[in-house]
């Protein structure tokens, strides 16, 4: 017999493909909102050593997902704002050791693809929620960050599917201005 679990209202669109080519709009709260990552002040974002983490994992996930493309983001004091892409035409390079190693490989080409696994925003998301807590509970033992409650980030995130310039132009600002809104900012927790 099934415990009787709170049913979650799911967040995406219905029937929609989360793994199509596109800009996408991700917001990541931590878990209950606590600010986690820094603060914010006068109208700057202020990382601490967790924040820091989480920007460079963020910047870092083309490298696991090469078909993706980062635009703008911002990590604030209690969550992420970026815009994700997913970009099929993206050549996948592959480079031996050596040749990341900077040692010459004269005469030798890395063999170039344009397949790679489909990837979802779902599958994304996942990943780097996996990623920075491993990490940050790492730096709670290592570097005496703040003690979580099990978990740093909340179950869900939220995603909306950019269609047109003047969409993204405007979440673009959203997120490049988010520091000098934290007093009115929906996920603000003071």
């Amino acid at each position: 017999m099934k415990p009787n679990l709170p049913s979650r209202q799911s967040l995406r669109l219905k029937d929609y493909d989360y793994s199509l080519p596109g800009l996408y709009f991700i917001t990541i709260c931590s878990d209950r909102r606590i600010p986690l990552f820094g603060q914010i002040a006068d109208d700057q974002m202020s990382l601490n050593g967790a924040g820091e983490m989480i920007a460079k994992r963020w910047m870092e996930l083309p490298l696991r997902y090469p078909k993706i493309e980062l635009h703008e983001f911002i990590v604030m004091p209690n969550h992420l704002h970026g815009i994700l892409q997913i970009n099929p035409m993206v050549k996948i390079v592959g480079a031996s050791l050596v040749g990341a190693l900077g040692i010459s490989t004269e005469n030798s080409e890395p063999p170039v693809s344009t397949s790679a696994p489909v990837v979802t925003i779902g599958q994304i998301v996942g990943a780097f929620k996996s990623l920075t807590t491993n990490d940050y509970v790492q730096g709670v033992r290592d570097n005496g960050w703040p003690k979580f409650n099990k978990k740093i980030w909340q179950r869900n995130f939220y995603e909306h599917v950019i269609r047109n310039e003047k969409s993204y132009l405007s979440i673009a600002e959203y997120i490049q201005t988010n520091p000098q809104r934290w007093l009115d900012d929906i996920y603000c927790v003071l």
